[in-house]
């Protein structure tokens, strides 16, 4: 594995295996990971360099310590006192200058699959943006929470767009609504993560799904699939079928489509191409 280039990047590490998998860590054990400047800069410029790396074919996100992310970063105890007056400002204040310059969603309109490691604590933005990935696992026993309601706030940045679309919008309501915490047990159950393995298992069945799908899919098709998806959830089904005829069409003379009928009929790995950076 590449380490990452420079302190400044160290908030989130940045790591690229042999078999295309590109993990990004958040890096503030300390603060349980909870969002800020600093962790939104480097997830940022993590993302950026694996989606303009032909070699990386899936990303995988997690959290160093006990935490994926504990939501945005309130300051110490100390500075309750204030909180009033930098409340006020806040309101006043461009929400890029809080949280960065990509609200979550961003994830869903990249190439690339995002596979997240839920490790820990996952609560707040933390929460919104492990919903925005694609594939979630989570250790045994991690807390979630969309603790919104509890810090007099709304539904941030996407949640009430992203939740109830992965589970029912009476799932969505309780969550949202009671702001109350629930284990990793519980979202498998709600549908909100893919599995919940043992916590010292997490990294190696995380690892193990991505190394499958970068060596045995297509990148094209997975950039395509993705936009498919995440477009047609504000399409009707008449839509949706006639964007897929289209993308068929466009799909049908590419490489990928005979490697992998060929790779399928000569019983071997498939071999395909990788994404450049120019590639839509």
């Amino acid at each position: 594995m590449s380490g990452s280039d420079g302190a400044s990047e160290d908030a989130v590490r940045y790591e690229a295996t042999e078999g295309g998998v590109a993990i990004l860590t958040f890096n503030r054990p300390e603060r349980l990971n909870a969002w800020g400047p600093d962790i939104a800069a480097g997830f940022y410029a993590a993302v950026d360099r694996a989606e303009a790396d032909p070699r990386i074919r899936v990303m995988l996100l997690t959290g160093s310590g006990r935490g994926f992310c504990a939501g945005a970063y309130l300051g110490t105890p100390s500075s309750a006192a204030t909180y009033g007056e930098t409340m006020e400002r806040a309101g006043q204040a461009d929400l890029a200058e809080l949280v960065g310059e990509r609200p979550p969603h961003f994830v869903t309109t990249l190439r690339k699959p995002v596979i997240a490691a839920i490790n820990g604590a996952c609560v707040g933005i933390g929460l919104t943006l492990a919903l925005m990935c694609d594939v979630r696992f989570a250790a045994a026993g991690a807390k979630f929470a969309a603790v919104f309601a509890r810090r007099g706030l709304i539904a941030e940045f996407g949640i009430s767009w992203i939740l109830p679309r992965l589970t029912t919008w009476g799932v969505a309501l309780d969550l949202l609504l009671s702001g109350r915490t629930f284990l990793a047990e519980e979202a498998a159950q709600l549908g909100l993560v893919k599995e919940v393995v043992a916590p010292e298992n997490l990294m190696a069945r995380a690892l193990d799904y991505a190394h499958d799908i970068a060596q045995n899919c297509s990148p094209a098709s997975m950039a395509v699939i993705k936009r498919q998806v995440y477009g047609d959830a504000t399409r009707d089904v008449t839509d949706a079928t006639a964007r897929a005829e289209v993308l068929l069409h466009e799909a049908m003379p590419r490489p990928d489509v005979i490697e992998g009928i060929t790779s399928f009929l000569q019983k071997r790995p498939p071999q395909f191409p990788s994404l450049n950076s120019t590639d839509a």
